[in-house]
């Protein structure tokens, strides 16, 4: 429906009021609105699944912070955490990284750099994916590969599988680029990335909310 651009744009916008918020009600608000627009595009299942990641990371940070300043200011920061990865997990699942490179090099990103990162996000799940049926395979025959100090002298069994897949996947992606002309001038796109009107009155709308927002904040 938007341009990449004026998704990632938002999600800045969204990310500066999360980090400007400092209270406790208003980030529950603010990731409530998070949660419902995942509701919303049907991502809750993996929401969920990603939770699992995120939250004990948040937990951390929020127990780090309680002993260092106080409960509140704990609870505040692991909420706050919380919200800032949510804001871009809606924003990469509602994003195609191939549309977010190449609206990237229409704004005057060199090709190459929009690749890597288009790229690195594409394979990402993909490396996901390799390490998993790795660990099914090692634990298939009896060789400890779960998380702690015991496990730790078997983890070569795992991270050399995963590194040599991971070199032959960047082998057969660079013979790939190579086949198709990879940097050659004259490239041209399936799709016309222009933003629009409704995207100038999007990022307007969004602009005016974020600053109203801030001078709330301040008072």
């Amino acid at each position: 429906m938007f341009d990449p651009r004026t998704k990632l744009i938002l999600s800045i916008f969204y990310v500066i009021l999360v980090v400007i918020s400092n209270r406790f009600s208003s980030l529950v608000v603010e990731w409530g609105v998070l949660v419902s627009l995942i509701v919303y595009t049907s991502n809750g299942k993996a929401y969920l699944r990603w939770l699992r990641l995120v939250v004990p990371m948040s937990l951390f940070f929020g127990a780090v912070t309680w002993w260092s300043i106080n409960g509140e200011a704990g609870a505040v920061a692991a909420l706050k955490l919380l919200a800032m990865t949510t804001v871009f997990f809606v924003f990469f699942s509602t994003t195609l990284p191939e549309d977010l490179g190449n609206a990237l090099v229409k704004s005057g990103m060199p090709y190459a750099a929009a690749f890597v990162l288009s790229t690195s996000m594409q394979f990402v799940p993909v490396i996901s994916r390799k390490a998993k049926n790795v660990l099914d395979a090692q634990r298939t025959r009896g060789i400890p590969v779960e998380p702690g100090w015991s496990a730790l002298r078997h983890y070569p069994a795992f991270l050399v599988p995963l590194l040599i897949q991971a070199f032959q996947l960047a082998e057969e992606l660079a013979e790939s680029m190579e086949s198709r002309g990879f940097g050659r001038p004259g490239r041209t796109y399936l799709k016309d990335y222009r933003l629009g009107a409704q995207d100038w009155l999007v990022l307007g709308v969004g602009f005016l909310i974020l600053t109203a927002l801030c001078v709330w904040q301040r008072l």
